[in-house]
């Protein structure tokens, strides 16, 4: 089905635009993960995870968090594709996954909070 042309036609590039805006469930992902990220507690678990690779317990001494509490951050930032866990004995430990996603957030976490990466 194509979609009607605008109202008021002021400038060409907008209704060339409006024809190949997707459909509003393809935003659908994006607001979810902005929904997700809208808890300070996981924004500041995910930079700490931009830049270590960190067991459950340091972590959630270090966020000053219950394990079951970080457990449950841990495991929506998973789900997102921002971290990743792997196991070693009977530790599993997390860090910032490496794919754009991650990196575009981190980027916009550390400007939105003006702050830089340690070193």
């Amino acid at each position: 089905m194509e979609k009607e042309h605008l109202p008021h036609q002021h400038d060409l590039k907008a209704e060339k635009l409006f024809d190949h805006m997707p459909a509003p469930a393809e935003f659908a992902g994006a607001a979810e993960l902005f929904r997700m990220l809208s808890d300070g507690t996981r924004i500041r678990l995910f930079w700490l995870l931009c830049h270590c690779e960190e067991c459950l317990l340091d972590l959630s001494a270090m966020m000053e968090m219950s394990s079951p509490a970080l457990s449950h951050h841990l495991k929506l930032l998973k789900a997102a594709g921002l971290i990743t866990a792997r196991r070693e004995g009977k530790e599993v430990y997390y860090r910032a996954a490496e794919n754009p996603r991650a990196d575009a957030l981190h980027r916009m976490i550390e400007d939105a909070a003006e702050i830089a990466c340690p070193e």
